[in-house]
């Protein structure tokens, strides 16, 4: 229960030239800051770099470069005359309450979040019984004036006297940590700095998390990230005081996190970012001792799902491609010395919790989510039956049977049931009610297209009943390919604006991700990347063969590695799209290694330090390296970023947008939109998630000749 598991625009610049807002208008882009002497040797080949000056973010060339971007973005998108109207019914759609599972904590009391509609964070409420009156336990939106701190997590001391919660500023990855008395809600003084991807695991009066040395000033949001290492803060005490656990001096690219279970007699520290999973070790706390290796490399995936006495439930792709459930003795606790539990399935096996005494197992089966009880020994009683086909999220523990589910598909808003263990009968709760629009009248399918290899790509489809196959249809095709990460169907509210004004949305279950586990993985990873793009361009082209749409009607957006999929796609088929939106993404190959946290994306993707091959294969793709300057017509263009990315840093989305511009590509606009006092979209507040969703949408409708029914 305790462990948490994932701009204002300036004003136009004087003698700027701005042509009207139509696709085919030429528009004259701001001069950025150039160095042509600068270039790089990878194993005899030079790439230049002119635009390196755009990696120092704060440097007042770049601001002003910036000033003036945003400045003919604005521009161009003030003069679409239906800007507003998408703007007013994106606030419609989204105004409706939002409502989370109940979680049932040992003080007996029910915690959830809720959204009244357009808050821009979410509350965490508490209530005695689940028809009680709810009192609110933390409101995000009271931490700053414009919503932009995020409630990243929170976890409870086993005791139930304290909270801890972790907080982020402006979007960055750069946590905090405060400490409330969870009883009389009163704040504590405690306050931890500068920890990066942790949790709060608690260990009597304190808890272990997870941080970086203080970065040098200036450098925060790009400097790369090295020594994670593991505290302990006793509350009450300044974070001056606290103890250092664990650090890996010897490999400072390694990530360092610290579990400790609900009993508090177990420790367990897992090591990634340098392979394709984590290592694992374990510590007894009340005997003491050393740490005990379970796992030494980072070849596999091995997440612990929970610990009953001195056992500890596993879930692993060691020996299995689509994860199998184990057993570990933490006294003898090496993985040669485990035992199967459930044994690898057709479907991939995404995570495992208790239920009482029985577990609740989730599958992956072709993009959707199934769950199956099963009893500890391994020996399955019942699939729960779902309404629908989509993605379901589970709360429940093993201090009790009570079991609630969440249920979302694309058209289908995430709805609440509870659950009963002995009839495995499902009881509707509740479900959003969203003004004037009908779920209805949308249908989702799922269809089997073949990529450039002939390898079958699952494909959803979502649009309104009774659209015709008249090959010129408005078409949303997202795709992300990589890191392991899986698209299962989920709802948006901002998606049906797309959907009711007549568009289909495409979603593409590409490889790199996890769909059908490690294997189609791997199938999208370092030299095999080629396959994701060809994923994606067979999405289009079968869109188009069975007569759905045109090259004229589709849009092409994807987020962060995807924004990698939507860039390089379009240089290598320009024909193929009329508006791509590389949102946040990873542009620069031969570089991202270099830059915060990249460096653990090498795994997927190979760095150009690591062989000529690697370097080769990387700059053939390499979205800010391939863009075509030879009148070739592209996309309208659309790249979006933000100040305080410091996963994804700007300095890609800056380079590539300033050579997009500078290159010969046609007269469709390239412009980049960048947010401030925001990062790469994990907590964004929904004024400014609504602000994004308004300028994106007005520029494909622009663009497609689209316009928004009244």
């Amino acid at each position: 229960m305790n462990r948490i598991l994932k701009t204002a625009l300036m004003s136009a610049m004087t003698g700027m030239v701005v042509a009207s807002c139509s696709s085919n208008a030429k528009l004259e882009y701001p001069e950025a800051p150039t160095d042509k002497t600068v270039s790089d040797n990878y194993f005899g080949t030079t790439v230049n770099d002119p635009y390196r000056p755009l990696e120092n973010d704060t440097a007042p060339a770049t601001l002003e470069w910036v000033k003036a971007e945003n400045a003919l973005t604005e521009s161009y998108l003030s003069k679409i005359p239906y800007r507003e109207q998408i703007r007013a019914r994106l606030s419609e759609l989204n105004n409706y309450k939002k409502t989370g599972l109940p979680s049932k904590h040992k003080d007996g009391k029910y915690y959830f979040y809720e959204n009244d509609g357009l808050q821009n964070q979410s509350v965490l409420y508490r209530t005695d019984s689940l028809n009680g009156k709810p009192e609110v336990f933390l409101d995000p939106n009271t931490l700053s004036e414009d919503g932009t701190v995020a409630l990243q997590g929170l976890s409870f001391s086993n005791d139930g006297k304290y909270a801890a919660y972790i907080i982020s500023r402006s979007g960055s990855d750069w946590n905090e940590i405060f400490v409330m008395d969870a009883k009389t809600l009163q704040p504590l003084n405690d306050h931890i700095e500068w920890a990066k991807f942790t949790d709060a695991s608690w260990d009597g009066d304190g808890f272990y998390y997870s941080s970086y040395p203080r970065p040098e000033k200036g450098k925060e949001f790009s400097n790369a990230n090295e020594n994670h290492q593991v505290y302990y803060h006793k509350i009450g005490t300044p974070q001056s005081e606290d103890r250092l656990v664990y650090e890996d001096k010897a490999n400072p690219l390694y990530f360092h996190s610290v579990y400790v279970p609900e009993d508090e007699n177990w420790m367990f520290l897992t090591a990634s970012g340098q392979g394709l999973g984590n290592a694992l070790k374990v510590k007894n706390l009340k005997k003491g001792g050393d740490w005990k290796v379970m796992e030494p490399s980072q070849d596999y995936e091995m997440t612990v799902m929970d610990v009953m006495g001195d056992n500890a439930y596993i879930l692993t792709n060691w020996n299995a491609p689509k994860n199998r459930l184990m057993l570990a003795d933490l006294n003898n606790p090496a993985k040669e010395n485990w035992k199967e539990i459930i044994p690898e399935q057709k479907g991939v096996m995404k995570g495992m919790q208790f239920a009482g005494d029985k577990m609740i197992l989730t599958m992956e089966e072709d993009a959707a989510e199934h769950a199956y009880i099963y009893k500890p020994s391994g020996e399955l009683i019942r699939e729960m039956q779902f309404p629908t086909f989509g993605t379901v999220g589970i709360s429940s523990d093993k201090d009790h049977n009570e079991v609630y589910y969440a249920l979302t598909s694309f058209a289908y808003p995430s709805s609440r049931y509870s659950y009963d263990m002995t009839t495995g009968e499902s009881k509707f709760i509740g479900a959003p009610e969203i003004k004037d629009f009908n779920m209805d009248d949308y249908v989702t399918e799922q269809v089997f297209y073949p990529s450039a290899d002939g390898t079958k790509i699952p494909m959803f489809l979502t649009y309104k009943k009774g659209l015709e196959k008249n090959g010129k249809n408005p078409v949303y095709l997202y795709g992300y390919g990589g890191f392991n990460v899986s698209l299962t169907p989920g709802f948006s509210a901002n998606r049906l604006l797309w959907l009711e004004n007549g568009g289909i949305y495409a979603q593409a279950n590409l490889r790199g991700g996890s769909e059908y586990g490690e294997e189609w993985h791997l199938a999208g990873t370092k030299m095999n990347k080629m396959n994701v793009f060809n994923d994606f361009i067979g999405a289009a082209e079968y869109l188009i063969q069975e007569g759905w749409t045109s090259p004229e009607d589709i849009a092409i957006v994807g987020g962060s590695n995807g924004g990698l999929l939507v860039g390089a796609t379009v240089n290598l088929r320009p024909d193929l799209f009329k508006v791509a939106i590389p949102e946040v993404g990873v542009m620069d190959m031969m570089r991202y290694h270099l830059f915060t946290i990249g460096w653990n994306w090498a795994s997927d993707y190979g760095t150009s330090a690591d062989s000529k091959e690697m370097a080769d294969y990387l700059l053939s793709y390499s979205p800010l390296h391939t863009i075509k300057n030879d009148g070739t017509p592209y996309p309208a263009i659309l790249v979006t970023t933000a100040d305080h990315d410091d996963r994804v840093v700007p300095a890609h989305s800056f380079k590539y947008a300033a050579t997009l511009q500078a290159s010969d590509t046609g007269d469709a606009p390239k412009l980049i939109r960048i947010d401030s006092k925001a990062g790469h979209g994990g907590g964004k507040p929904m004024s400014k998630v609504i602000d994004e969703y308004t300028d994106v949408y007005s520029f494909i409708f622009n663009n497609i000749g689209m316009t928004p029914k009244k």
